[in-house]
């Protein structure tokens, strides 16, 4: 699924990596653990999270996520954006919950990343 069709189910806002939408996901990890997204994630999956410090970017590019929804509302801060868009790694925000986001995806086709 590309990106962009993520963004519009899931009515995500673009917070970096505007260049960056069309890529493909197949696969997906979710965790607010960032031991887990490294003990978890298949290269090139959408990592979905509710943390929002510098640590989930830093997480995302060590385990070579292709993006990184934050979710709940929450924002990153200027300079955990910036690191994603010095990294690549389009950063989106939606108002849903983890169990709602995973559930639409996994709807939608999209597999976990165990």
């Amino acid at each position: 699924m590309k990106l962009t069709q993520i963004i519009d189910i899931l009515d995500c806002e673009v917070l970096s990596g505007k260049d960056e939408l069309s890529i493909d996901v197949e696969t997906v990890v979710a965790s607010d653990g960032m031991s887990e997204i490294l003990a978890f994630a298949h290269p090139g999956a959408l990592m979905i999270t509710g943390l929002t410090n510098i640590q989930s970017v830093r997480t995302a590019d060590i385990a070579n996520v292709r993006a990184v929804i934050y979710i709940r509302g929450k924002r990153p801060d200027e300079k955990t954006i910036k690191l994603a868009e010095v990294v690549g790694i389009p950063v989106l925000a939606t108002r849903l919950g983890m169990f709602d986001v995973c559930g639409i995806l996994r709807e939608r086709g999209l597999k976990g990343g165990m």
